[in-house]
């Protein structure tokens, strides 16, 4: 069919044939080049971590340097633990404040949280870490577990408000006016219909949050600290997976560092968990927006 179309034209056809093959070849490379640092790392992982995975290692507390065993369960506990507390901490304050930089954008208030967050999501978090310290830890004399989970809870309010902003602008306002006509206040159709909407999509950011934080070491550092022992109080120092593999690998003993694989193995894995189910939760609302839709177009 190419044939029969004008010397120029064909050529032109030719061209744009060429640049779509050299483009497409371009982007399938530049897409291996950013999954080969990822599959890299996570073959080393499990090279280095497959090996010292076993029951035990996920039921037993850590060995005492020089000696072989052991495992890592009191710190995935304190890890779990952290992360209950983040959440606790940061899920209501950044659902809040997102909904509120998406229902009130102009105002002075939400430039300067608008501007706030950004600026919290900069920061290095081993400064998070030091304030936290300076006003938990240095008043009450002593690391704790409470200490370590507002320091990742600060960590995620700034991501988990950006989000929700982004997620509650994408719901139409015909919603918004649909409540309002019906005689909804504001604030109730901001609770009870634009949050409800957005759900899924803050449901996502939030699990993201979660897994983002989860591998933080330096605030816990001057928070948590770590312990060999069992405790899941919140006001004494608490084990976390993180620690525990930074201890391990800085240390001269080959058990430890074979077992800090491990630890950094199993602390992948939880966020690839993580990661696929906010990427499972997304894939439900978009299945669940096309049936909509479809319903809509049928009807």
């Amino acid at each position: 069919m190419d044939r029969q179309l004008p010397v120029g034209e064909r050529a032109t056809l030719l061209a744009r044939r060429r640049r779509s093959a050299i483009m497409t070849s371009l982007v399938w490379c530049a897409s291996a080049v950013c999954l080969l640092p990822l599959v890299l790392i996570t073959a080393h992982l499990l090279i280095g971590g497959a090996r010292v995975l076993g029951p035990r290692f996920f039921t037993a507390l850590p060995a005492p340097p020089g000696v072989a065993g052991g495992g890592v369960a009191n710190g995935i506990a304190g890890t779990l633990l952290l992360l209950v507390i983040a959440a606790a901490i940061g899920l209501p304050i950044g659902l809040g404040a997102g909904l509120y930089l998406a229902e009130r954008t102009r105002t002075r208030l939400a430039e300067a949280v608008r501007f706030l967050a950004d600026v919290l999501s900069g920061l290095p978090s081993i400064v998070i870490g030091i304030f936290v310290w300076e006003l938990i830890v240095r008043p009450s004399g002593q690391f704790s577990a409470l200490a370590g989970g507002v320091a990742l809870g600060v960590l995620m309010i700034p991501l988990i408000t950006r989000a929700t902003e982004a997620m509650v602008q994408l719901v139409p306002n015909a919603l918004r006016e649909a409540a309002l006509a019906l005689g909804y206040s504001r604030a109730r159709t901001s609770l009870t219909i634009v949050l409800r909407t957005a759900l899924p999509g803050i449901v996502t950011a939030s699990l993201l949050a979660i897994a983002r934080v989860a591998g933080e070491t330096a605030p816990l550092l001057f928070t948590a600290f770590g312990t060999p022992y069992w405790s899941l109080r919140l006001d004494a120092p608490v084990a976390a997976l993180p620690l525990q593999i930074f201890n391990y690998a800085t240390s001269p003993y080959d058990d430890w560092r074979a077992q800090a694989w491990g630890g950094a193995l199993v602390l992948i894995v939880l966020v690839f968990a993580l990661s696929w189910l906010a990427r499972r939760v997304t894939d439900r609302r978009r299945e669940r927006l096309s049936s909509v839709v479809a319903g809509g177009a049928g009807e």
